[in-house]
């Protein structure tokens, strides 16, 4: 039996995020389907993480074990042949055995796009924001946040996570022209967590709260004292980072 890393981007607009579930359409199934169906053989994902529906993958990685044999690059050509057009395969190769799509993840980046002005070619892919915003003051809590290791006020109530402490590499906002973004990067993410954190930065960037009440708001530890999730389809998975020698 051999593992093997699956590679892979989609745009999770019409997904209910990476996760099968029972009652909607996710990555997950519509992928092991088809890798079902060209090994003819029956084919269990483990993916890097979850996503919630709506957001995005550059980059997301997941394992799976078979000992049918196969060409990778023929492989992944005809999946990509195969698979909708949301979903394209990056990239198939072997790992050692106890390589893990999730845990062995040393480091996971993520990248929330709010566009500054109207325009149709950004709508699906990140959040209208035209408000005035003092980026500068999200980028004082950005620098907080690298500080922080409990980040129980920024995760989904009952989410799941046995715990809200991660290690952050890096966090900052950067405006490109009309588009503002804010890149995150950490070992591991709680649920919601990305998106509540945005939410949050938004309303000092906007005067409601300043950077005092957003570290009380850190040091609650509360949920419910932070501010609303923004919309999905603004997120994206941009990067997954593994130890070099995981590759066989």
């Amino acid at each position: 039996m051999e593992r093997y890393f699956i590679d892979l981007s989609f745009d999770g607009t019409s997904f209910s995020g990476w996760q099968r579930q029972k009652n909607a359409i996710s990555v997950q199934q519509i992928l092991e389907e088809k890798l079902s169906f060209k090994l003819k053989s029956h084919i269990e994902l483990v993916g890097c993480g979850r996503t919630d529906a709506g957001v995005h993958a550059r980059q997301f990685v997941a394992h799976f074990d078979t000992d049918v044999i196969f060409d990778k690059a023929e492989l992944t050509h005809s999946l990509n042949r195969f698979l909708p057009q949301t979903i394209a395969i990056n990239e198939i190769y072997n790992v050692v055995g106890d390589a893990h799509a999730r845990f062995s993840a040393i480091e996971r980046t993520y990248k929330y796009y709010i566009h500054r002005c109207k325009n149709p070619f950004h709508l699906f892919y990140s959040m209208p924001y035209f408000s005035p915003l003092d980026v500068a003051s999200m980028n004082e809590a950005a620098q907080y946040l690298l500080t922080v290791e409990d980040f129980t006020s920024f995760t989904r109530l009952h989410g799941g996570s046995s715990h809200a402490r991660c290690k952050l590499f890096c966090c900052y906002w950067e405006q490109n022209d009309d588009m503002l973004v804010f890149t995150i990067s950490a070992n591991r993410f709680t649920r919601n967590m990305v998106r509540a954190i945005v939410g949050t930065m938004l309303e000092l960037g906007r005067g409601k709260i300043n950077l005092q009440d957003f570290k009380h708001i850190v040091e609650k530890k509360n949920r419910n004292v932070a501010g609303e999730s923004v919309e999905a389809k603004g997120l994206f998975l941009d990067r997954v980072v593994y130890p070099e020698n995981i590759r066989k």
